[in-house]
């Protein structure tokens, strides 16, 4: 991909049907995955979300940052078979119910614009994922250029700071452009947005990347998540 950078992300979505799967899926996280990864991946840059407004409700979310394809999958098969985590792994299996009723997994492709996703946070924020899917490749490299220069500069000026730019290699939606980003709050994020879209620079902008590439984004998809209080990111 033209703009692909060495980082690679999976994102997993863990769809739930009632409180106490959630409450377990969370404890699982926070004592025996999150450990385990930052310990055999070096990594701690790992979010962890529950849905707010989604396709499926109750549902956790969990993005984890990887140098490589070879990091990813060596590092799972070293958690899988980690003996702190084949311990938890064994209780959270065989309690009496399943902890999910099914979950599914993205692998993205950091872009070279990306900011460095970083850790921290002072306390848990709304994060918005958008799913922008391109009907062409040739559209979708269309559509980085367009972000790149000039569209995240006006994000910025509206209060959107995207924390992550990214390209499913595996997935839905394909080909498609990948963004999180973080707001205070819901409101904070429906004036942002409202700000973004009168914008008279975007207005103009957007118009003539359609006029040349023609509707670069197809179709997009819209979640809504807070991080847990015990994500690395939040």
């Amino acid at each position: 991909m033209k703009y692909a950078s060495a980082k690679l992300y999976t994102f997993e979505q863990y769809y739930l049907k009632n409180s106490s799967q959630s409450s377990r899926l969370h404890a699982w996280l926070e004592e025996a995955w999150i450990p385990a990864y930052t310990r055999l991946s070096g990594k701690h840059t790992a979010l962890v979300m529950d849905a707010v407004a989604s396709d499926h409700l109750p549902q956790v979310a969990v993005l984890a940052e990887w140098d490589s394809f070879a990091q990813w999958h060596d590092s799972w098969a070293s958690i899988r078979s980690d003996a702190d985590m084949r311990a938890a792994l064994d209780y959270w299996e065989d309690h009496h119910e399943p902890p999910y009723e099914h979950f599914t997994q993205s692998l993205l492709e950091g872009t070279s614009y990306s900011p460095v996703l970083k850790e921290g946070g002072d306390k848990p924020r709304v994060f918005e994922l958008r799913v922008y899917h391109a009907p062409t490749y040739r559209q979708l490299g269309a559509l980085h250029d367009r972000f790149e220069s000039p569209e995240i500069a006006i994000f910025h000026r509206c209060g959107i700071h995207p924390v992550l730019y990214t390209s499913a290699l595996f997935g839905e939606l394909m080909p498609n452009l990948v963004y999180f980003t973080p707001f205070d709050s819901l409101d904070a994020r429906e004036k942002a947005w409202a700000k973004f879209q009168a914008d008279e620079e975007w207005i103009r902008v957007r118009n003539e990347s359609i006029a040349e590439h023609g509707q670069m984004n197809a179709f997009f998809k819209v979640a809504l998540y807070k991080a847990a209080a015990y994500s690395p990111l939040k």
